[in-house]
């Protein structure tokens, strides 16, 4: 599958999805205008790419190296949170076949409503979240 790379705006996130780098995160700010634009083809390409997956084409995650999903915003607004939900829906596929998946929250320190935002998709989504914790920037 093509990388797909979205660039940060002041109002939208910085995306990656590189399956050939192993990398796949969402990170900054996430209040765009038009949501729709910004996370129907990132939701996409998570479906094809887990089908991908679930069809042995990707053959590379396991417990030493499960499938690691980053999310680190400083904000997001309630029409993202739905699309965040989704992502993490479609995630949830992997995991009755085994292959592990590893969501990373990334938190700055003191803010606590970004970690309970991040433990409340969690129980929304039915599957465990790791939760990092990062020293505020000076």
């Amino acid at each position: 599958m093509q990388t797909l790379y979205i660039k940060a705006t002041d109002t939208s996130p910085e995306i990656l999805l590189s399956p050939q780098k192993n990398s796949f995160f969402i990170r900054g700010n996430s209040a765009p205008e038009d949501v729709r634009a910004l996370y129907y083809p990132l939701i996409e390409w998570i479906k094809i790419f887990i089908d991908d997956i679930l069809e042995g084409e990707y053959n590379s995650f396991n417990n030493e190296n499960p499938f690691k999903f980053q999310v680190d915003l400083s904000y997001f607004n309630s029409s993202s949170a739905k699309f965040l939900n989704d992502i993490f829906l479609e995630l949830k596929r992997l995991i009755p076949t085994g292959i592990p998946v590893a969501v990373e929250w990334i938190y700055e320190e003191g803010d606590t409503d970004m970690k309970e935002a991040g433990t409340d998709i969690s129980l929304l989504a039915g599957f465990d979240f790791s939760y990092i914790q990062k020293n505020k920037e000076v």
